[in-house]
């Protein structure tokens, strides 16, 4: 598990969609947030925004479940990247993400997903809150797990 992937604290994001803009800007060359690998859900009651995209996971379940292979790892990012010439638009990786992040371009009918930007993810670069950065895959991941077992050792330890 090494390479980049983007961090996102949902604390900090005012939902102004630039990561969207920046998104669709660099991959299909217009501002069109429905056409962006990343979306932010809102919850307007709370006021609360929350981006998503993928996590680049390390099991890979929407590049297991392509049938025609479309889905591989960048040697360099180890982003898992999708093949337009090879998609068929089957949505088997649609349905296999268990985070539903990868979503089917509504003009090409092919999929698409976070490649982080050939290493450098423009939504990361455009959001003026830092809601979203660019960590380090293996650092992240220590890092939340040294979260969780404080969260548990504390939601375990006697009350006084």
């Amino acid at each position: 598990m090494n390479g980049k992937m983007l961090m996102i604290d949902p604390d900090k994001c005012v939902g102004c969609h630039l990561c969207q803009m920046a998104c669709s800007l660099a991959h299909k060359e217009e501002i069109n947030p429905s056409r962006a690998v990343i979306q932010i859900i809102e919850f307007l009651r709370d006021a609360q925004f929350i981006p998503i995209t993928c996590t680049q996971c390390d099991e890979a379940w929407c590049m297991r479940a392509c049938p025609a292979h479309a889905i591989s790892i960048n040697a360099e990012t180890r982003a898992k990247e999708v093949d337009p010439n090879k998609c068929v638009g089957c949505k088997m990786c649609v349905m296999a993400c268990p985070f539903g992040v990868i979503s089917i371009d509504p003009v090409t009918n092919k999929a698409h997903k976070c490649d982080l930007c050939w290493g450098d993810p423009q939504c990361a670069r455009m959001c003026p809150t830092r809601s979203i950065t660019v960590g380090n895959m293996e650092a992240y991941t220590l890092s939340k797990m040294r979260t969780t077992s404080e969260m548990l050792r504390e939601s375990m330890a006697p009350r006084k």
